[in-house]
C-alpha cells in the first residue's frame, strides 16, 4: 500500500513534465511570427499634410498622416515638439487615417513616430520631422514684482501684452501661468482686466518661501490666429510675516513680526472728511522723503486744509498717497485724536523704526476707521479684501453657473481604435 502513493507522485511529474515540453515548442517556433520581424520601411505606404521639404507647416492647419491604398493601417502615432509637448490626435477605426484634434504650435519643431502593419501583420515605421511658421501675432506676459525678497502680502501679477477677453482663450492662458512654492500653498489667478491677472495664496504666503513663476505660453495657440510668446521667468523669496494693525479707534499701531508683538505705537489716522480705508493694504514702497501738497488729492491751494509739506519716512500703502510716515507737527494728536488727511502719522523716531522694519509686501492693516474699505484693485494691492471664494470666482478655471469651463486639450499618446 505504501507503493501507491509513489506512482502516483511519478505519474503527475511526468505530466508536468510533458506540458513544460509543450510549451517550450511553441516558443521556439515564434521566430516566424510576424511581430517578431525588424519593421519596415513605411515611407511609402503613408502621405502626411506636413511639407517635409523645408517649408513651413500653417500651424492653423490640422497634421493628417494617411494610408496609401488599402493594404495595411495605422496603429499608432506620436507627435511631439521638441520641448515635449505631445500633440493630440484621433485614429480612425481602420487605421487608415490619423488626424490633430489639438492646435500645432507656432514656430515649433515636430518629430512624427508612426507605426503601421500591412496585410500580413508584418510591423512597419515611419520617423519624419517638420517645423510650423511664427506666429504673426504673439501674446507675451511679463510677471511682477521684480525679483527679490517681498513681505508675506505680495501678489504676483501677470502683464499681456495684449487684451484676452474670450473666456476660453483665458483659460488656455491661465493654465500656462505655473506659481510654485516651496513650501506649496493653495492659491489662484484672478483677472483683474483683459490684459492683467494677480495671484494670491487663500492665506498668506509662508514665511521664508521661494516661490517661482513662469509661463509656458510659448507658441500655444490662445485664440484665432494668436499664439503664445516667450516669458522670463521670476523668483521671489519671502521674508518674516510683518503685519502692522493700526487702529484707528484707539489711536495706536501694533506691529507684529512672526505673530509677536515687536512694537507698539501712538499714531494718528484720518479725520472726518478725510478718513483713512479700512482693510488690508500692501506695502509698495518706501521714500525716504517726500513733498506732499494738498493739491494733489483734490484740496484747493489757500484753503484751510490746505498742506504743502516735506515728510520723511515715507511708506507708501496706495498710489493715491497714503503713506505711513513721520508727521512731526501732529505728535500731540498721536495715540489722542485722528487729525490727518488718511496718511498713518506717527513721531520722526517710530516712523524711522517702521521705515526701517518692513519691506514691500509686508501687510498694513486698519481697523475701526470711518473710511471705505480698500478696494481690491486700482489703487495698490488691496487684494486680500476679497475672500477667498470671490477671489476664486475670477479665475478662468473655476466653472461659474452657465458658464462651463472649456476642458484642456490631453495628447494620446495611443488613440483607441
Amino acid at each position: 500500500m505504501n507503493d501507491t502513493p509513489r506512482i502516483r507522485t511519478v505519474l503527475s511529474c511526468t505530466l508536468l513534465a510533458v506540458t513544460v515540453t509543450a510549451g517550450v515548442t511553441a516558443c521556439t517556433g515564434s521566430e516566424d511570427h510576424p511581430l517578431s520581424a525588424k519593421a519596415y520601411d513605411a515611407v511609402d505606404q503613408l502621405a502626411v499634410s506636413a511639407p517635409v521639404d523645408g517649408a513651413k507647416a500653417d500651424p492653423e492647419k490640422p497634421l493628417e498622416i494617411t494610408v496609401k491604398g488599402d493594404e495595411g493601417r495605422i496603429t499608432d502615432v506620436t507627435a511631439a515638439d521638441d520641448a515635449g509637448h505631445h500633440l493630440a490626435g484621433e485614429l480612425t477605426a481602420d487605421g487608415q487615417r490619423w488626424r490633430s484634434t489639438a492646435a500645432l504650435a507656432a514656430g515649433a519643431r515636430y518629430t512624427v513616430r508612426v507605426a503601421t502593419e500591412d496585410e500580413d501583420g508584418a510591423p512597419g515605421a515611419r520617423t519624419f520631422t517638420f517645423e510650423t511658421a511664427p506666429a504673426k501675432r504673439a501674446l507675451t506676459v511679463a510677471f511682477g514684482p521684480e525679483a527679490g525678497t517681498y513681505g508675506v502680502g505680495q501678489p504676483i501679477t501677470a502683464e499681456l501684452s495684449l487684451p484676452v477677453k474670450d473666456r476660453s482663450a483665458r483659460a488656455v492662458v491661465e493654465r500656462a501661468l505655473k506659481v510654485r512654492s516651496t513650501p506649496a500653498v493653495e492659491g489662484a489667478w484672478y483677472w483683474v482686466d483683459d490684459k492683467k491677472l494677480h495671484f494670491r495664496p487663500k492665506e498668506y504666503w509662508p514665511a521664508g518661501a521661494l516661490v517661482q513663476v513662469t509661463g509656458n505660453l510659448d507658441g500655444i495657440k490662445v485664440g484665432d490666429k494668436l499664439y503664445g510668446g516667450a516669458s522670463k521667468p521670476l523668483k521671489l523669496t519671502i521674508g518674516d510675516r510683518i503685519e502692522a494693525i493700526a487702529d484707528a479707534g484707539s489711536h495706536y499701531m501694533t506691529v507684529k513680526r512672526n505673530g509677536e508683538v515687536i512694537n507698539t505705537i501712538p499714531v494718528t489716522t484720518g479725520k472726518p472728511g478725510f478718513s483713512t480705508r479700512n482693510g488690508i493694504k500692501v506695502i509698495l514702497g518706501k521714500e525716504y522723503y517726500v513733498r506732499m501738497r494738498g493739491t494733489s488729492i483734490g484740496i484747493a491751494e489757500g484753503g484751510s486744509d490746505s498742506y504743502d509739506l516735506p515728510v520723511y519716512y515715507a511708506t507708501r500703502v496706495t498710489w493715491s498717497g497714503e503713506y505711513v510716515h513721520a508727521a512731526p507737527w501732529s505728535v500731540g494728536s498721536q495715540g489722542v485724536a485722528n487729525v490727518s488727511h488718511g496718511c498713518v502719522g506717527m513721531s520722526m523716531g517710530n516712523a524711522a523704526w517702521f521705515f526701517e522694519t518692513v519691506r514691500p509686501g509686508d501687510i498694513v492693516k486698519t481697523v475701526n476707521s470711518a473710511g471705505d474699505t480698500m478696494a481690491p484693485f486700482g489703487n495698490g494691492f488691496g487684494d486680500w479684501n476679497l475672500p477667498w471664494d470671490k477671489w476664486r470666482q475670477g479665475s478662468a478655471l473655476v466653472e461659474a453657473a452657465g458658464n462651463p469651463v472649456a476642458p484642456a486639450e490631453k495628447a494620446r499618446l495611443r488613440p483607441s481604435i
